[in-house]
């Protein structure tokens, strides 16, 4: 099995790694995001991590509108093992090692059951605050891990022609406003995420406690206040960015302590992932004007010993359950003005291989959790798993696209008027999220 899962041929094998190489249109940056980005230099980055967090800040107060997380699970999540489809004979005939038993999964109706790993998740469940959307996907075919990732996060059909930016980015194009800060696109990663790519003042760092002035010993308000007069001195580009990436910086360095410390008894796992959400959760109650995060976990490319209890896949949905169930309960009321969406490239094969494992596969299923979410049920045109149901190749066939989901998340809790103009050349269908 490679050990990365973007080198993956889709059978555990090795493919060769310039298929893999971004496209350089995909990685064009203004002459303005270079500058703030050189601005940024000032600013210590150290560490590294597998759990990325990009974040979004927007200083305008007015907006009335969600902060959306978007937490993408890379290497194709199995999501008939995350959400169980126990109803089907199919499913436990072509899974006799990877099948739950009905007895132990969490049912959330007479045809799903979730994880019973998951079950932190439940109380959302049955409060209506979280959905579950299965049978989602692209139309991408290849089965490459690039490919679909590819055109999900340029917010395509598949990997093709179209826009080189990424949807998050278009998003933050359409709604951008005067009054936004001038680095409403941050990263917590040392590349920016391709869904943020082309966002304007975009940059990439580590973590929000690193992102710092490197003051060398120097008291840190004076140095802030001999930069800011520098920079105030010049009128041109450089400047302007200096400017910038300093209010940032000391947006960033006044925050509230308090506003570190978890609420409702929320108890994150020690992971990247749960270190994620808890910086993002900090945020929001900081108040510092968080628009958009997105965060990555890593690790799904289960094709051996993908296990149900036990095995890969076991450590990384407790991971999932505990660190969205923590941000959920650390957040508590403010979960109503956040929405989570958690979304996976394709989902696996219906049959196992002979590794005890799944290849990859075509749907798969996506998250929706908090404010004015219908939640408390799994919505899926749901085609069936029966040799006569499947796609041509043996994958449970896609039936809701993915930008359906998303496009009813930006235009009920984010304000986009016209969701066409973040997902190019597509007419969004109605798929009933929220009340």
């Amino acid at each position: 099995m490679p050990d990365r899962w973007w080198s993956c041929n889709g059978t555990g094998g090795s493919e060769p790694a310039s298929r893999h190489s971004a496209p350089t249109e995909s990685m064009h940056v203004t002459r303005r995001g270079v500058l703030i980005s050189a601005g940024v230099g000032l600013a210590s980055l150290v560490g590294t991590r597998t759990s990325i967090a990009q974040m979004a800040f927007s200083a305008n107060r007015d907006r009335k509108h969600d902060t959306l997380v978007v937490l993408f699970l890379r290497g194709g999540a199995d999501c008939m093992s995350l959400f169980v489809p126990f109803a089907e004979d199919a499913y436990h005939r072509e899974r006799p090692n990877l099948a739950f038993s009905p007895s132990k999964s969490l049912r959330l109706d007479d045809r799903f059951a979730l994880n019973p790993m998951l079950a932190p998740l439940m109380p959302a469940h049955k409060e209506g605050k979280l959905a579950v959307v299965h049978a989602v996907g692209s139309d991408d075919k290849t089965r490459s891990h690039f490919e679909a990732m590819s055109a999900m996060e340029r917010g395509l059909a598949n990997d093709g022609a179209g826009p080189t930016n990424g949807w998050l980015a278009r998003y933050l194009s359409v709604t951008e406003a005067e009054g936004d800060s001038p680095l409403r696109a941050v990263a917590l990663s040392s590349v920016m995420p391709n869904s943020l790519r082309g966002a304007t003042h975009a940059v990439a760092m580590e973590t929000i406690d690193e992102f710092k002035l490197e003051t060398f010993g120097v008291d840190s308000n004076q140095a802030f206040k001999s930069l800011t007069g520098l920079y105030a001195m010049h009128g041109d580009e450089v400047a302007q960015a200096g400017q910038d990436t300093l209010s940032v910086l000391d947006t960033l360095r006044k925050l509230d302590k308090s506003a570190e410390k978890t609420l409702n008894e929320a108890k994150y796992p020690n992971t990247d992932l749960g270190e994620s959400l808890r910086q993002t959760a900090m945020l929001i109650r900081a108040d510092v004007g968080l628009e958009v995060a997105a965060m990555d976990m890593g690790g799904w490319d289960t094709h051996v010993a993908q296990g149900t209890t036990g095995g890969l896949i076991a450590g990384l949905v407790t991971n999932l359950g505990a660190s969205v169930s923590a941000f959920a309960q650390d957040l508590g009321e403010r979960m109503n003005s956040v929405t989570l969406v958690v979304m996976t490239e394709f989902g696996r094969r219906l049959r196992e291989n002979n590794g005890f494992g799944t290849d990859h596969g075509r749907a798969g299923a996506m998250v929706v959790l908090g404010g004015g979410v219908r939640g408390g049920r799994v919505v899926a045109k749901w085609p069936g798993l029966e040799a006569s149901q499947l796609d041509d190749v043996g994958d449970l066939r896609v039936t809701t696209d993915y930008r359906d989901v998303l496009s009813e998340v930006l235009s009920r809790r984010m304000g986009v008027q016209k969701p066409n103009e973040v997902f190019e050349g597509y007419t969004p269908k109605p798929v009933g999220l929220f009340g």
